[in-house]
């Protein structure tokens, strides 16, 4: 699934069923917090939240006080949904309308935060597309927090398959110039109470 039909794709999935009614929700992204806040460096970090749809990570960024957050979804419903939600706030984010697989980034981050949406690549052209713009965006010593379903986490979502991870696979995958420094195991709870294994890994740039 590419260009205009994931982009239908995802606005569907968004206006169906709202944000707090898909399977990755979270009221508060206390994994992604947590290794964002270790490896940040500071609040003034520029921070890129790749696939952060109607996610709630940016009001918890805003409340911790980071000033440079960028969100950027496919979907332009899920961002409009995290506007209408921050209110005044909504203008102290960069929002961005794009296939991160062919987005050009206009400025460097020190932090990349995907959570999901690379596991959602099958294909190797787009895993590749998608690797190109980390190393266009992400500053030398700045860290990716990519979130993928773990080995024995779920094989679709949304009705898609994705590719599952354990973080050395992933790391291998990335490839150079990363170096996996850190990594979580979560199981994260649906909002109709099933459970996913999902597997976080922060890989350093040199």
């Amino acid at each position: 699934m590419i260009g205009e039909n994931r982009r239908a794709h995802w606005d569907h999935v968004y206006l169906s069923k709202g944000e707090a009614g898909v399977s990755w929700f979270e009221p508060t992204p206390t994994a992604s917090l947590d290794l964002i806040r270790r490896h940040a460096g500071s609040v003034a970090a520029p921070l890129a939240d790749i696939g952060g749809g109607a996610s709630h990570l940016v009001d918890s960024l805003l409340e911790d006080g980071f000033d440079a957050v960028t969100v950027l979804d496919l979907s332009a419903a899920a961002l409009e949904a995290s506007r209408r939600r921050l209110g005044a706030d909504a203008g102290k984010v960069e929002w961005i309308v794009a296939d991160v697989t062919t987005w050009e980034p206009m400025r460097s981050y020190d932090i990349w935060h995907d959570r999901a949406a690379f596991h959602f690549l099958t294909e190797p052209k787009a895993r590749e597309a998608y690797i190109e713009r980390l190393r266009m965006a992400l500053s030398p010593g700045g860290h990716a927090i990519i979130a993928t379903f773990a080995p024995d986490g779920p094989e679709r979502c949304s009705g898609l398959p994705v590719v599952r991870y354990d973080p050395a696979t992933l790391a291998e995958t990335i490839g150079a110039p990363f170096r996996l420094v850190d990594e979580r195991r979560c199981l994260h709870t649906t909002p109709w109470g099933s459970r996913q294994a999902f597997q976080y890994s922060v890989l350093e740039r040199s």
